[in-house]
């Protein structure tokens, strides 16, 4: 019996943890439909409510605000906003980081989260999964002497906390595993591990470790 419950969990978690995952970001995408008026909004006009039109009405005006700032007069008024936003306390510091953070991760040129490191954290001798979030720090490695990484260390089960690190590159071990198979191993508590070869070679190891 134990081994027949066991089988029928394995099939119907991963079903509830979707659906959740999917409800929770389609009720949190639904939320900008409360930016339509009232007699605008469509549970008022077709009486009642259709799940994930603000999923839709969030991907229109998404792609509506990419074609009208890929123009001159776009790029115009996006430069008078963001003066605007400059010259307001406290504003100005949440504006400009939460932009150079998306410019940052959406550039495609962003070492974010691109490697998968291990680290010893939080004390010598005891290891933790962690993201390289950036390298070539100026200031920090010329003051430190050496060649310094910005890594992420998530917290389980929930990976969009955690902590900011700076440390040698020459600490930080890269991992032959995507990402994708770190934040799997991150948010099931470590029980699912990615397969590995062994007798694998290792990845290059980077110039700031060479160095």
């Amino acid at each position: 019996m134990r081994r027949y419950l066991a089988a029928g969990l394995l099939i119907w978690i991963p079903i509830f943890v979707t659906v959740f995952v999917i409800r929770f970001i389609v009720d949190l995408m639904d939320r900008t439909l409360l930016l339509l008026p009232a007699a605008w909004q469509p549970e008022a006009l077709l009486g009642f409510r259709i799940p994930g039109l603000g999923l839709l009405l969030s991907f229109v005006v998404l792609l509506v605000t990419g074609v009208a700032v890929g123009n001159l007069i776009g790029k115009q008024f996006v430069r008078w906003w963001e003066e605007l936003m400059q010259r307001i306390p406290v504003v100005r510091s949440i504006y400009s980081g939460s932009k150079t953070f998306a410019e940052t991760v959406f550039s495609g040129k962003s070492q974010a989260f691109s490697k998968v490191l291990m680290i010893q954290y939080p004390r010598e001798g005891m290891w933790s999964i962690a993201f390289l979030s950036a390298s070539g720090i100026g200031e920090v490695d010329h003051r430190l002497g050496q060649p310094m990484w910005c890594v992420f260390v998530p917290t389980t089960p929930n990976p969009t906390s955690g902590f900011i690190l700076m440390l040698p590159a020459r600490d930080c071990i890269v991992l032959d595993m995507s990402v994708d198979q770190a934040m799997k191993l991150v948010v099931t508590l470590g029980v699912v591990m990615p397969g590995w070869q062994p007798g694998k070679p290792l990845p290059p190891v980077p110039e700031e470790v060479r160095s």
